[in-house]
């Protein structure tokens, strides 16, 4: 039985890896490969390597890229149900520089095609789901019917918010039980909800009141985990506590010798969904589990293929 059902996008990753991220104007020297990506795939790959069997529900093209998407979940064990498109399966170009930090464009293409007539009728993978996940590179209007099917069948819903510049209206944040947005992310959210307009970079450093207070307006009755890089996460929480003493904590972050940032924040809302899928435990247990999961990931190259078997204790 389905325990994560994963709706998104899949990319064929073109990756060049530098010394340095290039300016405008600027030729550099690098090193390239490709291989598997799109922040759908990589969250249902970290789903499955962190022990949920795991259902991802895309749109492809009639390519070489498919053909790849096919052959990967299939070794991953991922039930992978994909609505055929005219148009190229997504890619995306990825620049990495010598401190693992990256930059990335993306072509949408099949990805764009997603909609909320073939979410809908793949109703029967989230009948005894426990955990319903989505990102911003789908179309609002599948992602919604994702998480509308989701709440419907009692699953927790889960909503990475990524990335920054994509749209996430307040439909989306009403049928959202827990949202894992960056600090870049969630700047943009409290923007564009709250009225708040907030430095990035001062994020970690806000006091965690002020910071759940935020949180709190953005949305009202979930739980808001807001990734921090190497400073760990903060977790604020609304009506539900989810087995927690404290409404907002810090967990702190895991060491990591890190080679690839890419895919890091796909690793963490893959493995958190996973563990909640898996078993009842404090929340904070879970984002700790995340955590660790996700720094594991930033120890290897590549975005889904980067993603640890790692399994919750």
């Amino acid at each position: 039985m389905t325990r994560v059902v994963v709706a998104g996008s899949f990319n064929v990753d073109h990756v060049w890896r530098c010394e340095s991220l290039p300016h405008p104007g600027e030729t550099l020297a690098g090193a390239y490969g490709s291989g598997p990506g799109g922040k759908g795939f990589n969250q249902a790959v970290a789903a499955v390597r962190a022990g949920a069997a795991t259902t991802f529900l895309c749109a492809l093209g009639d390519d070489a890229g498919a053909q790849l998407a096919r052959a990967l979940a299939n070794a991953d064990g991922i039930d992978l149900r994909d609505q055929r498109s005219t148009h190229p399966t997504g890619t995306a170009g990825i620049y990495v520089d010598a401190q693992g930090r990256n930059s990335i464009v993306i072509g949408a293409g099949a990805n764009g095609d997603l909609d909320a007539g073939f979410i809908a009728a793949q109703v029967d993978v989230f009948t005894g789901a426990r955990v319903v996940l989505v990102q911003r590179e789908s179309p609002t209007d599948a992602v919604a019917m994702a998480l509308r099917l989701g709440r419907e069948a009692g699953a927790t819903t889960v909503l990475n918010p990524a990335p920054a510049n994509a749209d996430v209206d307040g439909t989306l944040l009403a049928l959202t039980d827990i949202a894992t947005p960056n600090e870049t992310e969630f700047v943009a959210l409290a923007g564009k909800h709250v009225g708040e307009r907030i430095d990035p970079e001062s994020v970690v450093r806000m006091d965690d009141d002020a910071l759940h207070a935020v949180c709190r307006r953005l949305l009202p009755h979930g739980t808001v985990v807001i990734t921090l890089g190497a400073a760990g996460a903060f977790v604020s929480h609304g009506d539900a506590m989810r087995g927690d003493r404290a409404a907002c904590y810090r967990v702190a972050a895991e060491r990591a010798d890190v080679v690839d940032t890419t895919g890091a924040g796909d690793a963490f809302s893959g493995a958190l969904a996973a563990s909640i899928a898996q078993r009842d435990a404090a929340f904070a247990e879970h984002v700790a589990f995340a955590g660790l999961f996700a720094a594991r990931s930033t120890e290897r190259r590549g975005a889904a293929e980067a993603m640890p078997r790692l399994r919750p204790a």
